[in-house]
């Protein structure tokens, strides 16, 4: 892998200018903030900034020898046909397709599934880059039109178009300001409903993505087609709750409209219902007076999360969890709201993790099952277990049913599996499950490695589930390298997925590659997520140091040869742990991190992760976000620990401009304050190993991100990881 010696002279870091006027007063307690003029991403100063950050980085991965074997490798691999799970609508079949290095996925339609494929959408016909993808879309119930939304570098800013479906022709109007929408069809296919932020004050010279104002007055709307959007009807604002978010969905039977209000992260929601068969005028009679629409409030308080999985008229079906953390299936009638039943009752151990009507009575359950899924058909009525549906151990990405139809296609994958679409026949005594499509990786050959799931002992005795990938037979001696991934926050569960730039890891520079299921996730449900959100939080940066601990004890790998990695609220795990125990790794990761956890709720979407840290304007929640925040924590560990040759381990900071998700300013903040603390504010620093920044240009949170993009930052990062660990390549 050639020498280490070559970086781990002291980099000549630039200096980035610091004022100490910037001080905060905390609920009495003072915090400096020298570096608050890198939250402004128009400034000239902070793009020069990321220009001579950007060469830094440049200059040290030149030297990372692997980077070049890397970016082959993983391309070679990622050179294979994908395929999404397809879903009907009206007589025609819709599904993503990828041929391999496509920058995005292109959206097909065939009449049949026997039937010819055409594309419907080439999102790769929109920009030259690819750096214009498709977020989410919508067909029609009769087929004839698709609305789709547009994002551009990877903001989370999209407009919607209409196209018709038949002679792929637009309609004339395009929807801007939408943001967190998605596109709900009345059945008569004269319009859809959508949500969108008013307008911005000067809209005519922000590049969309690049702005860090909160989102505030989230509205949702009904468009009717061929008409402007100014002639959208409001349906339902809320000036007195200007964070709140709204989702609209039509029933299956077309008749209700659905009304999702959520105020932050927590999956909590309330529930209002408009009958639209009641309107007098249809929704044409609200053109003139322009909302909002008569909705009637079934669920009005915020203790628990409501999802409609079907309706018999009146009586619905949601998927809840009140008084149910691991999650249960209800049944209400809207003419007595207030008498619920149980249809399933929370199971035990296990966490209800989805429901789909299908086959008119029926319904395919999936649960997680210590981190696993298992695939169930109930009797929608009785809730009834009928048959249980045969998958390996894995996730299922995707299940696409209707509730009309007996057939239902399942998308399934695992760390070893690239990807496989059942197609299940419900309609049978038994149902019958065949292989649709099923991804192959031209060179992977599964038997050559293993998978196993350990339960780690946490510092309080809570046994943490992570799973361990590696070549099989491989001698447990401490050499290995190893790259261990968390995430740990707002109830989402990391489950076993497929990895191309992680199996060449594992098969070029023999590394294991480890999931931690930390608290703070969804795994064992809303308790496990409480027990790692708020005051609670530190127990996710326990949870995945133990989770280090245990490799290092097992022999699968020591500290110099550990790397740990995670993105947004794994990002921000990274730069606790990196803070608290600089000893345990030997390089780190962080992706588009929380790091300034005293700001981050005045930066776009920001105000509503309050829900999982809480929130420095209140004072208790101040004291606990205070001890953990990464950017108030970077310490001299040879200062911490006189006479011990400590230092932070070699990092990467990972961040894109158009992320306004998670800004770049938490990354670009706390790049300059390590770069300060640890290199250049001492004569001869100890710190040796590299403090760098990786800055993506029209890239956002991650999502849409086009597949050269993708390939180039693996390479860049575990190259980068590879020459920080002294990893050798192995052909």
């Amino acid at each position: 892998m050639g020498s280490l010696s070559a970086l781990k002279e002291p980099l000549d870091y630039p200096i980035a200018s610091r004022d100490d006027s910037v001080v905060d007063d905390y609920h009495g307690v003072k915090v400096a903030d020298p570096y608050r003029w890198l939250e402004d991403p128009d400034a000239e100063e902070v793009r020069e900034f990321v220009q001579k950050q950007v060469k830094l980085t440049e200059s040290v991965l030149e030297k990372c020898e692997a980077r070049d074997k890397l970016r082959d490798e993983i391309t070679k691999l990622f050179d294979h046909p994908r395929y999404d799970v397809p879903f009907k609508r009206g007589n025609k079949y819709f599904y993503f397709h990828n041929t391999g290095l496509q920058a995005q996925n292109v959206l097909y339609v065939q009449d049949s599934l026997e039937g010819e494929a055409e594309v419907l959408l080439d999102p790769n016909t929109l920009s030259e880059d690819g750096t214009v993808s498709l977020s989410t879309l919508s067909v029609s119930e009769d087929a004839k039109y698709l609305a789709y939304e547009l994002s551009s570098s990877g903001s989370d800013w999209v407009t919607i178009k209409v196209m018709r479906v038949e002679d792929k022709s637009s309609e004339p109007h395009t929807l801007s300001w939408v943001k967190f929408s998605g596109i709900s069809w009345t059945h008569d296919s004269k319009g859809f409903f959508y949500s969108r932020y008013p307008a911005p004050k000067e809209a005519g010279n922000i590049d969309a993505g690049t702005e860090t104002d909160s989102n505030l007055n989230h509205e949702l709307y009904y468009h009717f087609l061929g008409t402007d959007q100014s002639e959208d009807i409001l349906c339902w604002r809320d000036p007195e709750n200007p964070k709140h978010l709204f989702d609209g969905s039509v029933t299956d039977d077309g008749k209700y409209l659905l009304l999702s209000i959520e105020e932050s992260c927590d999956p909590v929601n309330k529930l209002y219902y408009c009958d639209m068969s009641s309107l007098p005028e249809g929704l044409d009679g609200f053109r003139e007076k322009n909302g909002p629409l008569p909705f009637v409030k079934l669920i009005d308080q915020f203790d628990a999360q409501y999802q409609a999985i079907a309706n018999d008229d009146t009586v619905f079906t949601f998927l809840t969890n009140k008084d149910a953390p691991k999650y249960k299936l209800v049944r209400v009638d809207l003419k007595e709201p207030s008498n619920w039943i149980d249809v399933i009752p929370e199971a035990e151990k296990d966490v209800l993790e989805s429901a789909y009507a299908v086959n008119v009575n029926q319904m395919i359950i999936s649960y997680l099952s210590d981190v696993k899924y298992v695939l169930q058909i109930r009797d929608l009525k009785t809730g009834l277990l009928l048959h249980q549906l045969p998958i390996d151990i894995g996730s299922v990405y995707g299940i696409s049913a209707q509730r009309k139809d007996n057939v239902a296609f399942i998308g399934f994958t695992s760390f070893l599996t690239p990807g496989i679409v059942y197609q299940c026949n419900i309609g049978t005594e038994v149902p019958d499950m065949k292989i649709f499509r099923e991804i192959t990786v031209p060179g992977f050959d599964r038997s050559e490695y293993e998978v196993t799931q350990e339960f780690v002992q946490s510092k309080d005795g809570t046994k943490i589930p992570m799973f361990i990938v590696g070549k099989k037979n491989v001698n447990l001696d401490g050499s290995h390298p190893c790259l261990l991934y968390g995430y740990g926050g707002f109830n989402i569960s990391l489950t076993p997925t497929f990895s191309v730039s992680r199996i060449v890891l594992t098969r070029h520079l023999g590394a294991f590659f480890c999931i931690a299921n930390t608290r703070g996730g969804g795994e064992y449900g809303e308790e496990w997520h409480k027990a790692g959100a708020l005051s609670k939080k530190q127990n996710c940066f326990d949870d995945f140091i133990s989770a280090a601990e245990y490799l290092i004890s097992a022999g699968y790998t020591q500290s110099k040869k550990l790397c740990i990695e995670g993105g947004s609220n794994g990002g921000l795990l990274i730069g606790a742990c990196i803070n608290q125990r600089p000893d345990l790794f030997g390089c780190a990761l962080a992706h588009v991190g929380v790091m300034d956890m005293l700001r981050f709720h005045k930066f776009t979407i920001g105000h509503a992760w309050t829900s999982d840290y809480g929130c420095s304007d209140k004072e208790e929640e101040f004291h606990w976000l205070i001890k953990y925040s990464p950017l108030h924590n970077v310490r001299r560990p040879w200062e911490q620990h006189p006479g011990q040759p400590l230092q932070y381990p070699p990092t990467m900071l990972l961040t894109a401009d158009h992320d306004d998700r998670v800004v770049p300013l938490h990354s670009l903040k706390l790049l300059a304050t390590m770069q300060y603390v640890l290199c250049t504010s001492l004569e001869k620093s100890p710190q040796t190993n590299p403090i760098i920044g990786r800055i993506e240009c029209k890239a956002g949170h991650g999502a849409g991100r086009p597949t050269q993009k993708m390939i180039d930052e693996a390479a860049d990062r575990y190259a980068f990881m590879a020459k920080m660990l002294g990893a050798s390549w192995v052909e």
